[in-house]
């Protein structure tokens, strides 16, 4: 009849029920007493009274406590370590007698036939898995961009590219959020209509355009997205421009005879503005026949030295190609008696400026262009320097700024792959039910923030999530810093080494939690002490636009919930149990926090279903039960 209350609070009732009982068999007792002796005083016999009901409960009250701190406490404690599948500790085990030690041999035991079916399997899955490495290395570099959905036009496999053309991709979200249905409903006909495959033509919700073949899978459909091809503008009107800026400004050249005018310098300024603008302009429309392949800024300075360490930026661009230009360039500058060192630069658009930099005087364009006639690479001697420039759309020119000489090459820049494999993928996905509660069948995304301070007054200064699909991390996570538009004070820096300096070029609230509230979408979230993260980011909805009205878990009622109410729920003490490590330097960073509280989440899983918890619905109403803990954010 009690079996849905907890252990404790059952045996608090049976020690309250014999504490009455016993007082109750105490009075009946001293009133047959009284009744039978024939007293003159009563006065001693109420005090005798008054003095064995204060013995009795006292008696009881302390016997409980012992069998609750000896007892009790530690059943339930050792419960939750049987069912996570980790010893109980030696405080918890020392008052259980032989049960202690028995749990922590059943636990040893387990832990040591897991670790020989993780053995088994990944030896058995080792070729497996080698090919599995290999088909996600080809898939990362393939150029077009792939995405497969279920049955319900669920997300279950992306790769790089996909998400370069897709931004905020995610697996189990539908894909028609990312393209217009029209297009895509139209090919799924004529699938429908018999065809294996078929080709179209769509727009992407941000308006990019895009081509694409439709396949038809076992239990989804594959899509195949590449940019559709831009065609390059005539440059007529930019070839004018140019001859009209060069028509009127050689007449101005050529009337230089004494002190220029104001009116004169004036305007050679705007028509040399208009050549350089002119020009870049050119060098931009020329760019769209540039390399489809790319290079990371490392690639491309290989064997250069560099005075500061080099982003990690990706480019348009052919590696082998560029990379001999830059170091025949730097070759011939050393032979110049120059040192150089490679640096880079912002441009406009999606350009950025790699240069070649050192004090001293700049290179004559005539010696720049003798280099440039030169085949950098020995193996192709047909290639000339400037033969890979014009493949690529680009050029390249000394410049000069304040003591430091340069030579300067714009070069367009591509969206970096994300990290990881490459690919993202959960081919499970597809086999479980849409709008199914189960913890284990959840996608979540699990987060932490840092902040100025504890306060409702205080601001957030950075906050970090990752997903989980399906019970597993998918890859796919969420980080930034937040300038909270405050100083932050040095005791906060103390614990998050956040400073004011970091978050000064940083996104602001509005700008970081509509991007973080576009990442969650409608997942459940998941946070370690989640009234206070979630308090931060409902508090800001006003100010932001960016309303989280998601479902919540907390892992701090969901320790309590597998470890019982007396069990310390912090972070650490929550990880530890679980034999989770937090390195040092990560801990109080969000992202750090983060990964901690998910590894935590996916462990905790495992034990709430061996509880009975399966559903996110029972772990709201088993929440409800520890409410003097924390409360639910759920509610909030």
């Amino acid at each position: 009849m009690l079996t849905h209350l907890s252990l404790r609070l059952r045996i608090l009732l049976l020690f309250a029920g014999l504490g009455a009982l016993s007082l109750v068999m105490a009075g009946m007792g001293l009133m047959v007493l009284a009744r039978t002796a024939a007293l003159s005083d009563p006065d001693p016999l109420i005090q005798g009274t008054m003095i064995a009901g204060f013995g009795i409960t006292a008696g009881v009250v302390g016997i409980w406590f012992l069998f609750d701190l000896h007892l009790a406490q530690p059943l339930e404690r050792l419960a939750g370590a049987l069912r996570t599948g980790h010893a109980p500790d030696d405080a918890t085990a020392r008052y259980l007698a032989d049960l202690g030690p028995a749990a922590r041999d059943a636990a040893r035991a387990r832990a040591q036939a897991d670790q020989a079916l993780a053995d088994a399997i990944r030896a058995h899955a080792e070729e497996q898995q080698a090919e599995k490495s290999s088909l996600e290395s080809i898939l990362a570099d393939f150029g077009a961009g792939v995405v497969m959905t279920d049955l319900h036009g669920r997300v279950i496999f992306y790769n790089a590219s996909a998400s370069g053309f897709l931004p905020g991709l995610a697996l189990n979200r539908p894909l028609d959020r990312h393209l217009h249905s029209g297009a895509l409903d139209a090919a799924r006909v004529r699938l429908q209509a018999g065809a294996e495959a078929t080709d179209f033509g769509c727009l992407t919700s941000e308006g990019t355009r895009l081509s694409g073949r439709l396949r038809a899978m076992p239990d989804g459909q594959l899509l195949i997205l590449r940019d559709r091809h831009v065609e390059r503008p005539a440059p007529r009107a930019t070839l004018e421009a140019l001859r009209r800026h060069a028509s009127t400004l050689v007449p101005m050249l050529g009337a230089l005879d004494g002190p220029i005018p104001d009116a004169l310098a004036a305007a050679i300024s705007a028509e040399g503005q208009g050549l350089a603008d002119t020009t870049r302009e050119l060098s931009r429309i020329l760019a769209s026949e540039a390399p489809t392949g790319t290079a990371t800024l490392t690639e491309l300075t290989a064997g250069l030295s560099a005075k500061n360490t080099l982003p990690p930026v990706m480019f348009q661009a052919d590696a082998g190609q560029m990379n001999a230009l830059l170091l025949a360039l730097d070759q011939a500058l050393q032979g110049q008696g120059i040192d150089a060192h490679a640096a880079i630069h912002p441009d406009q658009g999606d350009q950025l400026r790699i240069t070649l930099e050192w004090q001293g005087d700049p290179v004559l364009i005539d010696r720049l262009d003798a280099w440039l006639s030169l085949p950098p690479d020995p193996m192709h001697p047909d290639q000339s320097g400037a033969d890979i420039l014009a493949h690529h759309g680009t050029g390249i020119w000394p410049e000069t700024q304040d003591g430091i000489a340069r030579l300067v090459m714009p070069l367009g820049t591509v969206p970096a792959a994300v990290s990881g494999s490459g690919v993202t993928y959960d081919f499970a996905l597809a086999a479980k039910g849409v709008a199914s509660t189960r913890l284990a069948d959840l996608t979540c995304v699990v987060f932490d923030t840092e902040t100025t301070g504890l306060s409702d007054h205080d601001a957030i200064v950075q906050i970090a999530g990752l997903r989980l699909a399906r019970g597993r991390l998918t890859g796919e996570r969420f980080e930034t810093l937040i300038n909270p538009g405050r100083p932050i004070p040095p005791a906060s820096t103390a614990i998050h080494g956040i400073t004011d300096a970091m978050v000064a070029d940083a996104p602001d609230l509005t700008a970081a939690l509509t991007a973080f509230r576009h990442f969650c979408d409608d997942d459940v979230l998941v946070a370690h002490n989640a009234p206070f993260d979630m308090g931060f980011l409902r508090r800001a909805a006003a100010e932001t636009g960016a309303h989280f009205d998601n479902r919540v878990l907390d892992t701090v009622l969901l320790s309590a919930m597998v470890w019982g109410h007396s069990a310390v729920h912090s972070l650490d003490a929550l990880t530890e149990r679980l034999g989770i490590t937090i390195p040092a330097e990560d801990r109080h960073t969000a992202m750090g926090d983060t990964v901690a509280t998910a590894q935590a989440f996916l462990r905790l899983i495992p034990a709430l279903q061996a509880k009975g918890i399966q559903r996110f619905e029972e772990t709201v109403v088993e929440a409800r039960r520890h409410r003097r803990l924390i409360e639910d954010a759920n509610s909030a």
